[in-house]
């Protein structure tokens, strides 16, 4: 069966339970140590959804295809780094997946400020993220999202017959970051993620 047309992209929305399905089938899909540190998933499959990740962690993106349809295109994972009080400013993305049909169309960086939006909304001023240091596409894009290295993990990693780093990002929330300029098409590199949601917090 052929992959579907990419037409047009849909508001990000929130999660809900009906979606497990959905986003568990595109979790699978998108697996690959660019971005997973976790053995592929094999049958039987965990519960996308369970009490360490329930659906108000997670905004959806979906897209209308050139057949009229209605599908899920990709999803972000937002959450706090600690449970600390000392901590509760701060946001973490956790996961971050692109079906591949989907890519190129803007629909990481959708994502991203949909998570900047609601991680303002949930009081917080600062947002950070982990990635690998293989993973050159998502890296490009963080960059141009504004978000700076603020450390590394020397080969934390050993993934496909090498030793990756652990790269630590963050950025600020205040006004006049980079998402105050519309995204384009040309603004999402291929293959971009963070890493399916039991996979890693990294990229």
């Amino acid at each position: 069966m052929s992959a579907p047309q990419f037409r047009s992209l849909r508001p990000v929305r929130p999660a809900r339970p009906e979606d497990e399905s959905a986003l568990g089938e595109l979790d699978r899909a998108t697996w690959s140590t660019l971005h997973a540190v976790q053995p592929r998933p094999t049958p039987p499959y965990e519960p996308f959804f369970d009490d360490l990740h329930p659906p108000g962690d997670y905004l959806v993106a979906e897209a209308v295809t050139g057949a009229g349809d209605v599908l899920t295109a990709g999803y972000l994972r937002l959450g706090r780094p600690t449970p600390l009080a000392c901590n509760a400013h701060v946001r973490q993305i956790q996961g971050l997946a692109v079906a591949g049909w989907a890519r190129r169309h803007g629909v990481a960086r959708a994502l991203l400020r949909a998570a900047y939006a609601e991680a303002r909304r949930r009081g917080a001023g600062r947002i950070t993220l982990r990635v690998l240091g293989h993973n050159t596409a998502a890296r490009t894009l963080y960059e141009a999202e504004g978000f700076a290295v603020e450390g590394v993990l020397p080969g934390e990693f050993f993934l496909g017959g090498r030793y990756v780093d652990d790269v630590l990002m963050g950025r600020s929330l205040t006004a006049g970051a980079p998402e105050d300029r519309p995204p384009g098409p040309a603004d999402t590199p291929d293959g971009v993620q963070t890493g399916p949601k039991r996979s890693q917090s990294a990229g």
